[in-house]
């Protein structure tokens, strides 16, 4: 999906958009994240069969974001 797609078909509701920001106020996310969080958030909501994008599936998109950055334990580290 292309950035001009992510804006077109990823639309946020005044809850999750207020989530969202409250995400990358906190965790200093950047553009490039926000795009990303958007697609996977929309790709939940895809899955679930839901017709547009809840603060529930947002939310599971950022979880995945934070644990994707969060650095390996010692005892995994190759």
């Amino acid at each position: 999906m292309a950035p001009g797609d992510v804006w077109r078909h990823c639309r946020l509701g005044p809850p999750a958009e207020a989530l969202l920001r409250q995400a990358i106020a906190k965790l200093g996310l950047s553009a490039r994240a926000y795009t990303r969080v958007l697609k996977l958030a929309q790709t939940l909501a895809d899955l679930g069969g839901a017709t547009e994008m809840e603060p529930g599936d947002l939310s599971e998109a950022i979880q995945y974001r934070v644990l994707d950055r969060a650095p390996l334990p010692a005892a995994t580290r190759v």
